[in-house]
């Protein structure tokens, strides 16, 4: 059996519950939580994030750390000792019980400070699905304002995905950061808190002057994994020009007759 197989079945007879119990508490069939215990079914994201929250276990210590050996007390207290927990991240799912992206929009950035927990909140937001994404991880997507990111205008819809721990935020790299002191914001960020316990957010665009935040206020991030734009590039280098790509279009025009008198169905 797997690890997460053996924690599941160690954690659900702590609590003296029998297997429909805990598959009633997870709003799962029993046969399912056999599966589980069994080794013959992995859990999906969504009912792992279930049975964190019904254990009150972080999903990192019931999938990577094997507590069978441990008591509830001794597990509460490695839970609590953990620099980093595992909050419990609110996610919506299809009929399939597959993972949704929910969409944040620009009206409803602020409100997202005190909602993002709440699964209702996120019931009324916008939800679609990208499918040449990898699903490896909860995404989540947000449409950004003003123009401190450009080339990326307002309006855009940034998909990101999700961190646990911002030790592993990559220096240099987008996220999406929801912060007490700033909400939601998009920027280029560089992780020192461990040097001085803040973060330091830049814009692409110059005309912003980079600031950094208390890393202790930050609340989510968000990895920067694609964008959604409305707004084509404006071709404006030389090599691109109108005289050039007239000219590419003719040569194109010119391989297609190529082809064609090449071709035994045009003959």
């Amino acid at each position: 059996m797997s690890i997460v197989s053996e924690n599941i079945k160690h954690l659900r007879k702590l609590q003296k519950w029998t297997q429909g119990d805990f598959a009633e508490k997870i709003d799962i069939k029993r046969s399912l939580v056999g599966a589980y215990e069994e080794g013959r079914a992995d859990p999906r994201l969504n009912n792992l994030l279930n049975m964190s929250k019904v254990f009150s276990v972080p999903v990192d210590l019931l999938i990577s750390t094997d507590l069978t050996h441990l008591s509830m007390d001794e597990i509460q207290k490695r839970t609590s000792s953990k620099k980093t927990s595992a909050k419990i991240l609110s996610i919506t799912v299809d009929r399939n019980n597959d993972e949704l992206i929910d969409l944040i929009p620009q009206k409803a950035s602020a409100g997202y400070l005190n909602g993002y927990a709440d699964p209702e909140y996120l019931e009324e937001m916008p939800k679609f699905q990208l499918p040449n994404l990898a699903k490896t991880g909860t995404l989540r997507a947000f449409e950004i304002t003003g123009d401190s990111m450009l080339p990326l205008k307002p309006g855009t819809i940034v998909v990101g995905k999700y961190l646990e721990d911002i030790s592993s935020i990559k220096n240099g790299r987008c996220y999406v950061i929801l912060s007490k002191e700033e909400g939601v914001v998009y920027k280029r960020v560089f992780d020192y808190s461990a040097e001085n316990g803040k973060l330091f957010l830049v814009s692409d665009n110059k005309a912003y002057a980079p600031y950094d935040i208390n890393a202790a206020d930050v609340i989510e991030v968000w990895e920067a994994k694609a964008y959604l734009s409305m707004d084509f590039p404006d071709y404006t280098d030389d090599d691109m020009d109108f005289e050039k790509l007239k000219t590419i279009v003719m040569e194109l025009q010119q391989e297609v007759i190529k082809l064609k008198d090449h071709s035994p169905k045009y003959k």
